[in-house]
């Protein structure tokens, strides 16, 4: 199959209020280097790769062009401004998608951990099937807690599935989605969801844990754990604080 023409985008307008002392942690270094080019380095010498845009707030332009300035101009990232919330900006971004674009790829920008090799596979499988995500399969028990912390339910975990990106889709696909959930007022939490919404299968790709998303401060540890340690090749469940049977 001969290569399909990728846009990348890369949401990172959210206010990092989980991360603490005021700091966003897209900017914030990761053994040296910010986050978000951690992240961008994934795709930036991708034979692919069309366009990579990188999606932020209105408040951290000046900051961004600053002191990214030179890695904009390398890396050729075209900057779009975001919303109040991710679907908001993605929409934005999706207004600036390049024409020509086969496929779409959507990919937090504070998730640098994933392999080169999964995210081919992902790719491949949305060029096959329209839509496909990476995500990794539930190993803990799963309780269902109540507002005052009080356990309601266990959840069975069996089929359950945590989603991760890069998530992956024909660009009329997922412009058709958005315009979709757009009229309906829907407010999602990720691009698949999107896509279910408006009627599409969207197909899973195994994916390890060490694809983290960097939340809080531990997060950023643990990132440059996994990436100066390589164990991108460890099993497919491994997480550090699997249950009991996992061991």
């Amino acid at each position: 199959m001969a290569h399909q023409k990728l846009s990348v985008i890369l949401p990172a307008a959210g206010n990092s209020t989980r991360f603490g002392a005021g700091e966003k942690k897209t900017f914030i270094p990761l053994d040296g280097r910010a986050v978000w080019l951690r992240t961008a380095d994934l795709f930036a010498s991708r034979p692919d790769l069309l366009e990579l845009i990188l999606v932020i707030s209105a408040e951290d332009e000046e900051l961004v062009r600053f002191k990214f300035h030179a890695n904009l101009a390398f890396m050729n990232v075209k900057l779009v401004i975001g919303g109040a919330e991710r679907v908001d900006s993605v929409r934005s971004a999706l207004g600036q998608v390049d024409a020509s674009a086969d496929l779409v790829l959507i990919h937090d920008a504070v998730r640098p951990c994933v392999s080169a090799e999964k995210i081919s596979e992902v790719i491949s499988m949305a060029a096959q099937t329209g839509a496909a995500i990476l995500a990794t399969e539930v190993v803990q028990t799963v309780k269902r807690v109540s507002g005052n912390s009080v356990i309601e339910e266990t959840v069975p975990r069996k089929n359950l599935w945590l989603a991760q990106t890069p998530q992956v889709f024909r660009r009329d696909i997922i412009l058709k989605a958005y315009e979709y959930v757009t009229n309906l007022g829907i407010r999602p939490t990720d691009d698949a969801e999107v896509v279910e919404a408006s009627g599409y299968s969207v197909t899973v790709v195994p994916c390890p844990y060490t694809n983290i998303k960097i939340t809080n401060r531990e997060d950023l540890a643990m990132a440059e754990l996994i990436l100066k340690s390589k164990v991108d090749n460890t099993p497919r469940n491994w997480h550090p604080f699997a249950d009991e049977d996992q061991w």
